[in-house]
């Protein structure tokens, strides 16, 4: 907007929050819907130091409850120094769903930009009660070296989505197979 006014100062602009899925996503939709509720969570960083953050309650018309978690305010690039490690993992995204999940959400908002994860998601995964193991059924360590000896997923005690599902909101299309494909 303040771009815009610069050369027409003259046109009426409405301003309204935006976000592309990464930073700033939560206090984006925060900003639009100001009955939202910021939920505190301690998560569990991408380099395994605990971060404070929080996830959003909303109330729909319907009366039932968005969980909206934010990938980069859990497991983000900015919470961690550069170089990436190879051991970035996605665990405090999986604690983000799983506190929204316990305060009975009816469906979750899962917000997926600003990502520092090299575990392909594993560590959500696991936060959720999938336990990764390898060919002897030991756990495997967090992030890509984890990967790398993953025989099987087990997903007996994996918690399942809500009953309204799960919506994700990205700003790139990445498929994983085909000529576009990881």
């Amino acid at each position: 907007a303040e771009g815009w006014r610069s050369v027409a100062p003259d046109d009426v602009l409405i301003e309204r929050p935006m976000a592309d899925g990464g930073e700033g996503t939560l206090d984006a939709i925060a900003r639009a819907r100001p009955d939202a509720r910021r939920m505190p969570l301690r998560a569990t960083g991408p380099d395994g130091r605990p971060v404070d953050a929080h996830w959003l309650l909303l109330t729909d018309a319907d009366g039932s409850l968005t969980g909206v978690v934010e990938l980069a305010a859990t497991s983000g690039l900015t919470l961690i120094e550069e170089p990436l490690p190879v051991d970035a993992h996605t665990v405090g995204l999986g604690e983000a769903m799983l506190a929204a999940l316990e305060a009975g959400v009816d469906r979750l908002v899962i917000a997926l930009g600003g990502s520092a994860l090299t575990d392909g998601g594993a560590g959500v995964l696991s936060a959720l009660g999938a336990r990764l193991l390898d060919a002897a059924g030991r756990p495997v360590a967090r992030g890509l070296r984890g990967l790398s000896a993953l025989d099987r997923v087990a997903t007996d005690a994996l918690r399942p989505p809500p009953a309204g599902g799960a919506v994700i909101l990205a700003d790139v299309d990445a498929p994983l197979l085909g000529p576009r494909g990881a």
